[in-house]
């Protein structure tokens, strides 16, 4: 898997796409830092650059193609992530190395479980699975990473344990669907997060991503074991449209009602909480109708996050073939979906004025000041002198765009 293994090396990394893609790339490097190597801030320093690749959709392809070529300029260049998989292989000459399929199922079959977490900063989360249970006919990504291979509850708890012994206090785990965690070796979600929150020390848990269909079948358990009040009330499901025949289209494999009763139960359990969701704009087959089952959908909902991605053909897919509607009528939906949106989120932050919080610091802001997460993971950005992971309590005395502002009690 690293033929570097044992030689002091230079590393400049980057990592793109999703918080697992981002996640591999931190053991990744926390594995050749055993041997003595170190990381540099530009790849002109380097000796090797390792670069993790995400093609979710065609532009953002086009952009790791390119970032890789410039990369093999300065050094020789690792491929990790999605398109090594897909179609890396055509990248590969005597400046780029591409992981091979092969070898990236062996990273989850053994060798991430002993990685010593030596350098936590670089650290997205911890995955604690790979692949998918899912068959949606237009993602690229069940491609790239094949069938579900979950990693050992105990190797997870271990590495947990490496990044709070060094000072973390914000823990994150991740997969594309941390909901089907488990399904393989006869262990659910639920189960996980208990073995985690069962951990003595001081931190706060944020779970990734899952599929609707997945945690249908453990919800009830799975609010159950968030209750910790070591685990941030927040919930990332994507559903990707509010229309039944397109979901039956894109063969997503649950209901536009399977979703409302998770969203309901989710906010009926824990009303202070934040829903992230996910919606595709201009799937083949999409309508004026479909359209606006969705916009109900979100008003419904009133998620405080979501990503709006206009649908992108992929090779590999059932649905390459099929032709999505005009381009003028997408990006029509998506800006009024992108604007109804903006709407939502504005009174969901005015909502939160004169509030309270208490919150974990969890990042450097602009201009002298810091970014702390309530318990839901709201982010609040607060001035003064504090530091990373410090305990406070604030009042919410404005908003921006997408964020909280606090001031200091």
């Amino acid at each position: 898997m690293c033929p570097h293994i044992g030689i002091e090396l230079k590393i400049y990394y980057e990592a793109y796409g999703c918080t697992l893609s981002k996640a591999e790339s931190g053991l990744y490097v926390n594995r050749m830092l055993a041997d003595g190597s170190s990381i540099v801030k530009t790849p002109d320093e380097a000796d090797i650059s390792i670069i993790n690749t995400c093609v979710v959709i065609k532009p953002t392809e086009d952009r790791m193609i390119q970032r890789i070529s410039e990369l093999s300029h300065s050094s020789k260049v690792k491929v990790m992530g999605c398109l090594s998989t897909v179609n890396g292989g055509s990248l590969a000459d005597e400046n780029i190395e591409v992981l091979t399929p092969k070898e990236f199922r062996s990273f989850y079959s053994g060798q991430l479980d002993d990685v010593e977490i030596r350098e936590p900063s670089i650290m997205e989360g911890i995955p604690i699975n790979q692949g998918c249970t899912g068959s949606c006919n237009f993602c690229i990504s069940r491609v790239a990473r094949g069938k579900l291979i979950s990693r050992p509850v105990q190797k997870i708890t271990g590495q947990v344990r490496m990044q709070l012994a060094r000072g973390m206090k914000e823990v994150r785990i991740t997969s594309l669907d941390t909901a089907a965690y488990g399904r393989d070796i006869d262990i659910r979600l639920p189960d996980l997060v208990r073995s985690i929150t069962s951990l003595e020390e001081d931190f706060k848990l944020r779970i990734g991503m899952m599929e609707p269909r997945n945690t249908s079948e453990i919800l009830s358990d799975l609010l159950d074991s968030i209750s910790s009040n070591k685990v941030f009330k927040f919930l990332h499901i994507p559903v990707q449209s509010g229309d039944q025949r397109i979901l039956d289209a894109m063969n997503r494999e649950y209901s536009v009602q399977d979703f409302m009763n998770i969203v309901s139960e989710f906010r009926r359990r824990y009303p202070d909480s934040v829903l992230s969701t996910d919606f595709i704009t201009g799937y083949h087959g999409e309508d004026q109708e479909s359209f606006e089952n969705s916009m109900k959908l979100l008003d419904r909902t009133k998620p405080e996050i979501c990503n709006i991605t206009r649908y992108s053909q992929r090779p590999f897919t059932p649905d390459y073939d099929r032709n999505p509607p005009p381009s003028n009528a997408v990006k029509k939906w998506t800006k009024e979906m992108s604007d109804f949106h903006r709407a939502i989120i504005k009174e969901k932050l005015e909502s939160q004025m004169n509030s309270r919080k208490s919150l974990l610091i969890t990042e450097r802001g602009k201009n002298e000041t810091w970014v702390g997460r309530d318990d839901a993971y709201r982010p609040v950005v607060v001035p003064g002198e504090l530091h990373l992971f410090d305990r406070i309590s604030c009042e919410i005395v404005g908003n921006g765009p997408t964020y909280l502002i606090g001031k200091l009690i």
